[in-house]
């Protein structure tokens, strides 16, 4: 097995700070079985017939409406959800393989490639990070062991694929139903003028602590999808200070007294580019550097803690969203009326990437939605 300082790094397991990182080892694997209505209900089990997989069974009936698995969605049972899936889908893959193995034996697992030495040179030279984490030769043997992982990963779903295209294998088994939430604005600070906001129909909403190193990381995909997405999609920021990080309730704080002068982004961008949590003593001295000009103005802002209910009332609306660690953003469609974003939660330092699809899918739907409307 890979140690986990590599894998962590690799595979983004640590991509964002969860104070309840392990809810659903906290459910138990028996209670989400059961939660996501793949064991066997009392009424199937005096039945012999085979049914295809359900992904939004029927798990109640109450005065004679049924409620269905959706119904009792929220962001954190999605979660669990998604990872119980990762897991069956990972076990059933294996499984069919290996039933089909005797009479194909093209689907062997044994012959999945080995990494050479080349390989594991090539990854520590090129993957960003790896070589902060010690020489060549320090790493080799755990890059050798997750580099077995990956191509055994790619040749068993390579194998899976191929069963599948022949049609020696029928799979029921589905992903979670998409998850949606609604999300209101609130205080948020947003990126560009509301005024004219008429044009922007997408919004990304972040939930951040500024003693997070992830909210750190990401600030630089924000920073470029902000310039690629100027006209289409709105900004905006919110508070998720969380409790074992002591400086950043004040550090948020200190960003909404900028806030009155006109300094939040330049305020929030200094705090993110310093390497270090700056403390209480040293606030001013940054909102000077951010260019707050009634600096008496600013200190009393932070000695009477104005803004000490609005970062709370960010982090408990998020709390109430399903948040719980950072950074969080809630990305989807935007009604300016209502002040609310309609969409999904994504979680960690989002790649770019991942960021640019689901805007554009978002975007696609704002755009068709308008086109209905003509």
């Amino acid at each position: 097995m890979v140690i986990a300082s590599l894998s962590s790094y690799l595979q983004g397991i640590a991509s964002m700070q969860f104070f309840s990182f392990h809810f659903a080892r906290f459910l138990g694997i028996s209670a989400l079985i059961s939660l996501l209505g793949v064991a066997s209900s009392p009424v199937a089990a005096d039945s012999n017939e085979l049914r295809p997989f359900t992904n939004n069974p029927i798990v109640a009936i109450v005065d004679g409406e049924p409620v269905v698995l959706e119904d009792l969605k929220n962001a954190q049972i999605h979660d669990a959800m998604v990872q119980l899936y990762k897991m069956q889908s990972q076990v059933l893959k294996e499984k069919v393989l290996n039933k089909l193995a005797k009479s194909h034996p093209e689907l062997k697992l044994t012959d999945a490639p080995l990494p050479s030495q080349d390989d594991v040179t090539r990854f520590y030279t090129n993957t960003p990070g790896i070589k902060e984490m010690g020489t060549l030769e320090k790493m080799r043997a755990e890059i050798t062991e997750y580099l077995k992982k990956v191509y055994a990963s790619a040749y068993l779903e390579e194998r899976y694929q191929l069963a599948i295209e022949k049609g020696w294998a029928n799979v029921y088994l589905q992903a979670p139903l998409e998850f949606k939430l609604k999300a209101e604005i609130n205080t948020a600070m947003l990126w560009s003028d509301e005024g004219d906001s008429s044009s922007r129909r997408v919004f990304l909403l972040e939930y951040s602590d500024f003693q997070c190193p992830f909210c750190k990381r990401v600030q630089g995909t924000l920073d470029k999808l902000r310039k690629l997405y100027s006209k289409e999609v709105q900004f905006g920021y919110r508070h998720f200070p969380l409790e074992f990080h002591k400086e950043a309730k004040y550090m948020a704080e200190s960003v909404e007294c900028a806030r009155d002068q006109g300094r939040f982004w330049e305020l929030q961008k200094l705090f993110y580019d310093n390497k270090d949590p700056v403390s209480r003593t040293n606030l001013h001295q940054f909102a000077k550097k951010a260019g707050v000009k009634n600096m008496r103005r600013f200190q009393t802002c932070l000695k009477e803690r104005k803004y000490k209910d609005r970062v709370s009332s960010d982090l408990r609306e998020g709390m109430k969203l399903g948040i719980r660690g950072t950074p969080t953003f809630i990305l989807g469609t935007y009604d300016p009326e209502t002040r609310t974003v309609h969409g999904e939660l994504m979680s960690g330092a989002v790649s770019l990437e991942k960021f640019k699809a689901s805007i554009e899918k978002y975007l696609s739907i704002s755009r068709a939605e308008a086109n209905l409307s003509r």
